[in-house]
Protein backbone atom coordinates (compact mmCIF):
# COMPACT_ATOMS: atom_id res chain seq x y z
CA UNK A 1 0.00 0.00 0.00
CA UNK A 2 1.39 3.43 -0.97
CA UNK A 3 1.65 6.23 1.61
CA UNK A 4 -1.24 8.07 -0.07
CA UNK A 5 -3.44 4.97 0.08
CA UNK A 6 -2.40 4.41 3.70
CA UNK A 7 -3.28 8.00 4.62
CA UNK A 8 -6.66 7.72 2.91
CA UNK A 9 -7.38 4.43 4.65
CA UNK A 10 -6.70 6.16 7.98
CA UNK A 11 -9.26 8.84 7.12
CA UNK A 12 -12.00 6.71 5.56
CA UNK A 13 -12.80 3.02 6.08
CA UNK A 14 -14.08 2.36 2.55
CA UNK A 15 -16.27 -0.70 3.29
CA UNK A 16 -17.96 0.92 6.30
CA UNK A 17 -18.29 4.26 4.54
CA UNK A 18 -19.78 2.51 1.49
CA UNK A 19 -22.43 0.85 3.66
CA UNK A 20 -23.29 4.19 5.26
CA UNK A 21 -23.51 5.93 1.88
CA UNK A 22 -25.77 3.14 0.56
CA UNK A 23 -28.18 3.80 3.41
CA UNK A 24 -27.97 7.59 3.58
CA UNK A 25 -26.75 9.18 0.31
CA UNK A 26 -28.42 7.29 -2.56
CA UNK A 27 -27.82 10.31 -4.84
CA UNK A 28 -24.13 9.33 -5.01
CA UNK A 29 -24.95 6.07 -6.79
CA UNK A 30 -24.12 2.40 -6.11
CA UNK A 31 -20.79 1.85 -7.87
CA UNK A 32 -17.42 1.15 -6.20
CA UNK A 33 -16.40 4.06 -3.99
CA UNK A 34 -13.22 5.97 -4.79
CA UNK A 35 -11.82 8.79 -2.64
CA UNK A 36 -9.10 11.40 -3.00
CA UNK A 37 -7.68 13.88 -0.51
CA UNK A 38 -8.86 17.31 -1.65
CA UNK A 39 -7.65 19.27 1.37
CA UNK A 40 -5.77 18.12 4.45
CA UNK A 41 -5.84 21.01 6.91
CA UNK A 42 -5.00 21.19 10.60
CA UNK A 43 -8.64 21.77 11.56
CA UNK A 44 -10.56 19.76 8.96
CA UNK A 45 -9.96 17.27 6.14
CA UNK A 46 -11.89 17.19 2.85
CA UNK A 47 -12.13 14.01 0.76
CA UNK A 48 -13.80 13.58 -2.62
CA UNK A 49 -16.34 10.76 -3.01
CA UNK A 50 -17.16 9.22 -6.36
CA UNK A 51 -19.17 6.12 -7.31
CA UNK A 52 -19.15 6.57 -11.08
CA UNK A 53 -21.40 9.61 -11.36
CA UNK A 54 -21.60 12.91 -9.47
CA UNK A 55 -18.63 13.73 -7.21
CA UNK A 56 -19.36 14.85 -3.66
CA UNK A 57 -17.08 15.75 -0.78
CA UNK A 58 -16.76 14.48 2.77
CA UNK A 59 -15.61 16.81 5.53
CA UNK A 60 -14.20 15.43 8.78
CA UNK A 61 -11.64 16.32 11.47
CA UNK A 62 -8.03 15.19 10.90
CA UNK A 63 -6.79 11.88 12.32
CA UNK A 64 -5.40 13.79 15.32
CA UNK A 65 -8.04 16.48 15.80
CA UNK A 66 -7.50 19.81 17.58
CA UNK A 67 -9.76 20.53 20.58
CA UNK A 68 -13.38 21.01 19.55
CA UNK A 69 -12.89 19.79 15.97
CA UNK A 70 -15.65 17.16 16.14
CA UNK A 71 -18.13 19.67 17.50
CA UNK A 72 -17.09 22.17 14.83
CA UNK A 73 -17.78 19.70 12.03
CA UNK A 74 -21.24 18.98 13.37
CA UNK A 75 -22.00 22.70 13.71
CA UNK A 76 -20.98 23.21 10.09
CA UNK A 77 -23.23 20.36 9.01
CA UNK A 78 -26.14 21.78 10.96
CA UNK A 79 -25.93 25.28 9.50
CA UNK A 80 -25.42 23.98 5.94
CA UNK A 81 -28.39 21.62 6.27
CA UNK A 82 -30.55 24.49 7.50
CA UNK A 83 -29.39 26.71 4.65
CA UNK A 84 -30.61 24.07 2.18
CA UNK A 85 -34.00 25.73 2.72
CA UNK A 86 -32.74 29.13 1.52
CA UNK A 87 -31.23 30.81 -1.53
CA UNK A 88 -27.98 31.63 0.32
CA UNK A 89 -25.05 30.43 -1.84
CA UNK A 90 -23.64 27.43 0.04
CA UNK A 91 -22.70 23.79 -0.59
CA UNK A 92 -25.75 21.56 -0.29
CA UNK A 93 -25.39 19.21 2.68
CA UNK A 94 -26.62 15.73 1.75
CA UNK A 95 -26.10 13.89 5.02
CA UNK A 96 -24.45 13.90 8.44
CA UNK A 97 -22.94 11.10 10.51
CA UNK A 98 -22.22 11.54 14.22
CA UNK A 99 -21.23 7.88 14.75
CA UNK A 100 -17.41 7.66 15.08
CA UNK A 101 -17.54 3.91 14.40
CA UNK A 102 -18.08 4.51 10.67
CA UNK A 103 -14.75 6.21 9.81
CA UNK A 104 -13.34 7.08 13.23
CA UNK A 105 -14.72 10.63 13.38
CA UNK A 106 -18.05 12.38 12.78
CA UNK A 107 -18.43 13.73 9.25
CA UNK A 108 -20.81 15.15 6.72
CA UNK A 109 -21.22 14.83 2.97
CA UNK A 110 -21.84 17.89 0.82
CA UNK A 111 -21.94 19.14 -2.74
CA UNK A 112 -18.67 19.61 -4.60
CA UNK A 113 -19.08 23.17 -5.80
CA UNK A 114 -17.79 23.98 -9.27
CA UNK A 115 -15.73 27.14 -8.91
CA UNK A 116 -12.56 28.64 -7.49
CA UNK A 117 -11.46 30.24 -4.22
CA UNK A 118 -8.66 32.61 -3.31
CA UNK A 119 -5.42 30.81 -2.50
CA UNK A 120 -3.01 32.05 0.19
CA UNK A 121 0.55 31.71 -1.13
CA UNK A 122 3.68 33.62 -0.22
CA UNK A 123 1.82 35.87 2.25
CA UNK A 124 -0.63 37.04 -0.42
CA UNK A 125 -4.04 35.83 -1.59
CA UNK A 126 -3.94 34.86 -5.26
CA UNK A 127 -7.10 34.79 -7.37
CA UNK A 128 -7.84 32.80 -10.50
CA UNK A 129 -7.27 34.82 -13.71
CA UNK A 130 -8.73 37.18 -14.78
CA UNK A 131 -9.75 38.04 -11.21
CA UNK A 132 -6.10 38.66 -10.34
CA UNK A 133 -6.25 42.10 -11.98
CA UNK A 134 -8.47 45.08 -12.58
CA UNK A 135 -11.26 45.56 -13.42
CA UNK A 136 -12.34 42.00 -12.61
CA UNK A 137 -10.87 41.80 -9.10
CA UNK A 138 -12.87 44.87 -8.07
CA UNK A 139 -16.15 42.95 -8.27
CA UNK A 140 -15.20 40.08 -5.93
CA UNK A 141 -16.04 41.86 -2.69
CA UNK A 142 -19.34 43.09 -4.11
CA UNK A 143 -20.18 39.46 -4.93
CA UNK A 144 -19.33 38.46 -1.35
CA UNK A 145 -21.43 41.27 0.11
CA UNK A 146 -24.34 40.16 -2.04
CA UNK A 147 -24.10 36.75 -0.36
CA UNK A 148 -23.86 38.35 3.08
CA UNK A 149 -27.02 40.33 2.36
CA UNK A 150 -28.85 37.10 1.55
CA UNK A 151 -27.50 35.49 4.72
CA UNK A 152 -28.43 38.45 6.94
CA UNK A 153 -31.99 38.42 5.62
CA UNK A 154 -32.60 34.76 6.56
CA UNK A 155 -35.03 34.15 9.42
CA UNK A 156 -32.77 31.83 11.41
CA UNK A 157 -35.58 30.59 13.63
CA UNK A 158 -37.73 29.62 10.65
CA UNK A 159 -34.99 27.27 9.35
CA UNK A 160 -34.39 25.56 12.70
CA UNK A 161 -31.35 27.46 14.02
CA UNK A 162 -33.01 28.99 17.07
CA UNK A 163 -30.60 27.13 19.39
CA UNK A 164 -27.51 27.40 17.16
CA UNK A 165 -26.04 30.30 19.15
CA UNK A 166 -26.63 32.60 22.10
CA UNK A 167 -27.85 35.87 20.62
CA UNK A 168 -28.84 37.54 23.90
CA UNK A 169 -26.36 40.33 24.67
CA UNK A 170 -24.18 39.08 21.82
CA UNK A 171 -22.30 42.31 21.22
CA UNK A 172 -22.03 43.04 24.93
CA UNK A 173 -20.19 39.73 25.45
CA UNK A 174 -17.78 39.86 22.52
CA UNK A 175 -14.80 41.69 24.04
CA UNK A 176 -14.74 39.46 27.12
CA UNK A 177 -15.19 36.37 24.94
CA UNK A 178 -12.19 36.99 22.72
CA UNK A 179 -9.97 38.55 25.36
CA UNK A 180 -10.52 35.42 27.44
CA UNK A 181 -9.59 33.18 24.52
CA UNK A 182 -6.38 35.14 23.94
CA UNK A 183 -5.51 34.84 27.63
CA UNK A 184 -5.98 31.05 27.50
CA UNK A 185 -3.20 30.34 24.98
CA UNK A 186 -0.23 30.18 27.41
CA UNK A 187 -2.02 27.42 29.32
CA UNK A 188 -3.18 25.58 26.20
CA UNK A 189 0.15 25.66 24.34
CA UNK A 190 3.29 24.78 26.26
CA UNK A 191 6.18 26.97 25.18
CA UNK A 192 4.02 30.00 24.33
CA UNK A 193 4.13 33.08 26.52
CA UNK A 194 1.66 35.96 26.30
CA UNK A 195 3.15 38.64 24.08
CA UNK A 196 2.86 42.40 24.35
CA UNK A 197 0.60 43.39 21.46
CA UNK A 198 1.09 47.02 20.55
CA UNK A 199 -2.30 48.71 20.25
CA UNK A 200 -4.24 45.89 21.93
CA UNK A 201 -5.00 47.78 25.16
CA UNK A 202 -6.08 50.87 23.24
CA UNK A 203 -8.44 48.90 21.01
CA UNK A 204 -9.93 46.94 23.91
CA UNK A 205 -10.52 50.14 25.89
CA UNK A 206 -12.19 51.82 22.90
CA UNK A 207 -14.52 48.89 22.37
CA UNK A 208 -15.56 48.87 26.01
CA UNK A 209 -16.12 52.63 25.98
CA UNK A 210 -18.14 52.46 22.76
CA UNK A 211 -20.14 49.28 23.40
CA UNK A 212 -23.32 48.79 21.38
CA UNK A 213 -26.48 46.94 22.39
CA UNK A 214 -27.52 43.87 20.41
CA UNK A 215 -30.51 45.00 18.36
CA UNK A 216 -30.15 42.85 15.22
CA UNK A 217 -29.79 39.08 15.24
CA UNK A 218 -29.10 36.69 12.39
CA UNK A 219 -26.68 34.08 11.06
CA UNK A 220 -22.99 34.96 11.10
CA UNK A 221 -20.58 33.16 8.76
CA UNK A 222 -17.64 34.14 10.95
CA UNK A 223 -14.66 33.97 8.57
CA UNK A 224 -15.40 36.07 5.50
CA UNK A 225 -12.60 36.25 2.91
CA UNK A 226 -12.06 35.28 -0.71
CA UNK A 227 -10.27 32.15 0.58
CA UNK A 228 -13.57 30.99 2.12
CA UNK A 229 -15.71 31.81 -0.89
CA UNK A 230 -16.24 29.87 -4.12
CA UNK A 231 -16.70 31.97 -7.24
CA UNK A 232 -17.97 30.95 -10.66
CA UNK A 233 -15.30 30.70 -13.35
CA UNK A 234 -15.08 33.64 -15.71
CA UNK A 235 -16.25 37.23 -15.36
CA UNK A 236 -18.23 38.94 -14.05
CA UNK A 237 -17.61 38.11 -10.39
CA UNK A 238 -20.39 35.81 -9.16
CA UNK A 239 -20.52 34.02 -5.83
CA UNK A 240 -21.06 30.26 -6.14
CA UNK A 241 -20.93 29.32 -2.45
CA UNK A 242 -19.75 30.43 0.94
CA UNK A 243 -17.64 27.65 2.47
CA UNK A 244 -15.81 26.91 5.76
CA UNK A 245 -18.53 27.66 8.31
CA UNK A 246 -16.46 26.62 11.35
CA UNK A 247 -16.91 29.98 13.11
CA UNK A 248 -20.60 30.42 12.25
CA UNK A 249 -23.04 31.33 15.00
CA UNK A 250 -26.10 33.46 15.76
CA UNK A 251 -25.46 37.11 16.57
CA UNK A 252 -25.27 40.45 14.79
CA UNK A 253 -24.48 39.61 11.15
CA UNK A 254 -22.92 43.02 10.50
CA UNK A 255 -19.87 41.58 12.25
CA UNK A 256 -19.25 39.67 9.01
CA UNK A 257 -19.04 43.00 7.20
CA UNK A 258 -16.55 44.31 9.73
CA UNK A 259 -14.47 41.17 9.19
CA UNK A 260 -14.49 41.64 5.42
CA UNK A 261 -13.95 45.41 5.38
CA UNK A 262 -11.72 46.21 8.36
CA UNK A 263 -8.50 46.12 6.33
CA UNK A 264 -9.82 47.88 3.23
CA UNK A 265 -9.38 51.50 2.23
CA UNK A 266 -11.27 54.10 4.23
CA UNK A 267 -12.47 57.10 2.23
CA UNK A 268 -11.75 59.42 5.18
CA UNK A 269 -8.17 58.27 5.71
CA UNK A 270 -6.51 57.53 2.36
CA UNK A 271 -3.07 57.87 3.95
CA UNK A 272 -3.53 55.04 6.43
CA UNK A 273 -0.87 52.37 6.01
CA UNK A 274 -2.02 48.94 4.82
CA UNK A 275 1.19 47.05 5.53
CA UNK A 276 0.91 43.24 5.64
CA UNK A 277 -2.37 43.26 3.72
CA UNK A 278 -3.05 39.94 2.01
CA UNK A 279 -4.60 41.69 -1.00
CA UNK A 280 -4.00 44.77 -3.11
CA UNK A 281 -6.51 47.09 -1.43
CA UNK A 282 -6.36 49.45 -4.42
CA UNK A 283 -8.09 46.73 -6.47
CA UNK A 284 -11.04 46.60 -4.02
CA UNK A 285 -13.88 49.02 -3.26
CA UNK A 286 -13.64 51.18 -0.15
CA UNK A 287 -15.19 49.90 3.06
CA UNK A 288 -17.81 52.67 2.85
CA UNK A 289 -18.91 51.63 -0.64
CA UNK A 290 -19.37 48.03 0.46
CA UNK A 291 -21.12 49.06 3.67
CA UNK A 292 -23.59 51.19 1.72
CA UNK A 293 -24.32 48.25 -0.58
CA UNK A 294 -24.87 45.97 2.43
CA UNK A 295 -27.11 48.46 4.23
CA UNK A 296 -29.19 49.00 1.09
CA UNK A 297 -29.82 45.26 0.93
CA UNK A 298 -30.50 44.69 4.63
CA UNK A 299 -32.06 47.96 5.81
CA UNK A 300 -29.27 48.43 8.34
CA UNK A 301 -27.98 51.83 9.50
CA UNK A 302 -24.41 52.57 8.47
CA UNK A 303 -23.87 54.75 11.57
CA UNK A 304 -22.34 51.93 13.67
CA UNK A 305 -20.18 50.47 10.92
CA UNK A 306 -16.88 51.72 12.38
CA UNK A 307 -17.65 49.84 15.59
CA UNK A 308 -18.12 46.57 13.73
CA UNK A 309 -14.84 47.04 11.85
CA UNK A 310 -12.95 47.58 15.11
CA UNK A 311 -14.70 44.69 16.88
CA UNK A 312 -14.03 42.31 13.98
CA UNK A 313 -10.36 43.34 13.92
CA UNK A 314 -10.10 42.71 17.65
CA UNK A 315 -11.67 39.27 17.26
CA UNK A 316 -9.43 38.36 14.32
CA UNK A 317 -6.29 39.27 16.26
CA UNK A 318 -7.34 37.32 19.34
CA UNK A 319 -8.32 34.28 17.30
CA UNK A 320 -5.34 33.94 14.96
CA UNK A 321 -2.79 34.47 17.73
CA UNK A 322 -3.41 30.79 18.42
CA UNK A 323 -1.36 30.07 15.29
CA UNK A 324 1.56 31.92 16.89
CA UNK A 325 1.01 29.88 20.04
CA UNK A 326 0.89 26.60 18.12
CA UNK A 327 4.16 27.44 16.38
CA UNK A 328 5.78 28.20 19.73
CA UNK A 329 4.55 24.81 20.97
CA UNK A 330 6.02 23.03 17.94
CA UNK A 331 2.63 22.13 16.45
CA UNK A 332 3.08 24.40 13.43
CA UNK A 333 6.28 25.39 11.59
CA UNK A 334 8.15 28.44 12.85
CA UNK A 335 7.65 30.27 9.55
CA UNK A 336 3.88 29.84 9.90
CA UNK A 337 4.03 31.32 13.37
CA UNK A 338 6.09 34.24 12.08
CA UNK A 339 3.57 34.92 9.30
CA UNK A 340 0.68 35.06 11.74
CA UNK A 341 2.71 37.07 14.27
CA UNK A 342 3.18 39.82 11.69
CA UNK A 343 -0.51 39.65 10.80
CA UNK A 344 -1.65 39.96 14.43
CA UNK A 345 0.80 42.74 15.25
CA UNK A 346 -0.04 44.72 12.13
CA UNK A 347 -3.76 44.34 12.72
CA UNK A 348 -3.72 45.67 16.29
CA UNK A 349 -1.44 48.58 15.36
CA UNK A 350 -3.69 49.49 12.43
CA UNK A 351 -6.83 49.21 14.57
CA UNK A 352 -5.31 51.39 17.28
CA UNK A 353 -4.47 54.09 14.75
CA UNK A 354 -7.98 53.83 13.36
CA UNK A 355 -9.69 54.36 16.73
CA UNK A 356 -7.44 57.36 17.41
CA UNK A 357 -8.58 58.91 14.14
CA UNK A 358 -12.31 58.34 14.69
CA UNK A 359 -12.35 59.28 18.40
Amino acid sequence: MSKIDHDLAALADIPRLTDWLDANIPQLGKGPLTTELLHGGTSNVVLTLNRGGETMVLRRPPAVPPPGAERGVMREARVLTALNQTDVPHPICYGTCEDPDVIGMPFYVMEKVDGWAGNLRGEKIHNEPPFDRMPYEYGLNYAIVGGLVQLANVDYKAIGLETFGKPDNFLERQVDRWASQLASYPERYEGYERRHLEGYDEVEAWLRANARPTTHVGIIHGDVATTNMMFHHGPPARLAAMIDWELSTIGDPMLDMGWLCGGLRDERFPDMERANSLIDVNNSPTKQALAQYYCAGTGRDIADFDYFCVLAGFKIGCVIEYKVAQAAAGILPKETGEFFRKSVDGGFRRNAEFVRRIS
